[in-house]
């Protein structure tokens, strides 16, 4: 966007409910001040952060209260996940406790910007004059932040791209609703997926098992092991301050991988024994800036979760035949893909190589050799 787009106002924002408001009905500071300084004094540039409900709440009071426990705003999970790995002594986790807030909290999303501006993680500015928008903008909003693991999968700069995108025209809204991006009201959530109302395929897509590998796959795959092409996997994520006090991060392993791994927790939201999986982008040494041994109990956690590609084609290179998968050592998390101090960690994830289904014998003699494999 142009910059001029990014601060002007609209003319036609004063017209609607919102800009009819007056601007320090939201923003505070002094309308009758008779200088720029004075009546700015107290002015909040984003009136819906860090709390929405005196602003926004006056009139949408539910979608307010909501919202100030979202994942989205409040990022409840990182911290609580990240000190399981830290080192438990006071003044190491103050140091980490800075170098999580100045780079993990960064990426908080307010009302606002999800409904008038861009992120400021993306550097913000409106995107429409500041006019109002019930749905976010897919560019401007949401891939704004969620970016290469998400938007550049889903669009097609990286791979096939996804066919809810590519063929139907869906947007990140098309899944997921307003229930799923202001959350659930609940907080304490152990990760993203513990949030309810999660946008899931069976929303859409009902299991037919007229289709011959559903009948045989069943609950026992999750549908992104079938339907997902290769994912960006990132490692060596590391933070800092540069010259200027600016807080920066580098990452400089990424990839393209496919990586199929064990269920550690099966249970009634993800009842699949297998799903696809991907290495989490931190490694011990993610906040040395902020001190040394910070993380010294990395290797507490797994360091493969499950992972849902947003790539998903009804016909992938995985699908088009069996032996694709069946007998491809290469798709499955096997020992020798976790490095040795995160194997123990990993175990329940980890697929031993006895454990990947065998190559499937040709068609014809498929009818007189017994089924076989895990799958």
């Amino acid at each position: 966007m142009e910059l001029h787009e990014k601060v002007l106002v609209s003319e036609g924002f004063l017209s609607t409910t919102h800009g009819e408001l007056g601007c320090t009905e939201c923003h505070g500071g002094d309308e009758d001040a008779a200088n720029m300084n004075a009546a700015h004094k107290g002015m909040q540039a984003d009136p819906t952060f860090p709390d929405a409900t005196a602003t926004c709440g006056q009139c949408h009071e539910e979608e307010a209260e909501l919202a100030k426990t979202s994942l989205h705003f409040t990022l409840g999970t990182f911290r609580p996940m990240v000190h399981q790995r830290a080192d438990q002594d006071p003044t190491k986790l103050s140091m980490l406790d800075q170098g999580m807030d100045n780079h993990c909290y960064s990426c908080h999303a307010s009302c606002g910007e999800c409904h008038v501006s861009r992120p400021n993680f993306a550097k913000g500015g409106f995107i429409s004059g500041h006019n109002f928008n019930k749905t976010p903008d897919q560019t401007n909003q949401c891939t704004a932040c969620h970016g290469s693991r998400v938007g550049n999968e889903f669009t097609g700069e990286t791979g096939s791209g996804d066919v809810h995108y590519t063929k139907h025209g869906m947007n990140c809204m098309s899944c997921h609703g307003d229930h799923d991006l202001h959350g659930d009201g609940n907080v304490g959530h152990r990760d993203r997926y513990d949030v309810e109302g999660l946008a899931s395929c069976q929303d859409c897509h009902e299991l037919d098992n007229q289709v011959e590998q559903h009948a045989i796959h069943g609950e026992k795959l999750s549908c992104n092991v079938c339907h997902s092409q290769p994912y960006a996997n990132c490692y060596g994520c590391h933070v800092g301050l540069d010259g200027q006090g600016l807080a920066f991060f580098k990452n400089p392993d990424e990839e393209e991988l496919f990586r199929i791994g064990r269920n550690p927790e099966p249970n009634p939201k993800r009842p699949e024994e297998w799903m696809l999986v991907r290495r989490v982008p931190s490694v011990p040494t993610s906040f040395e800036y902020y001190g040394k041994d910070l993380l010294s109990n990395y290797e507490r956690l797994n360091n493969w979760k499950y992972a849902s590609p947003h790539n998903i084609q009804r016909k992938t290179t995985q699908n088009r035949d069996c032996n694709n998968c069946h007998g491809n050592e290469d798709l499955f998390l096997t020992e020798d893909k976790v490095e040795p101090e995160f194997r123990k960690a990993n175990k329940k994830i980890i697929v031993p190589v006895a454990m990947i289904p065998e190559k499937q014998a040709s068609k014809m003699k498929k009818k007189k050799k017994k089924k076989s494999g895990y799958f």
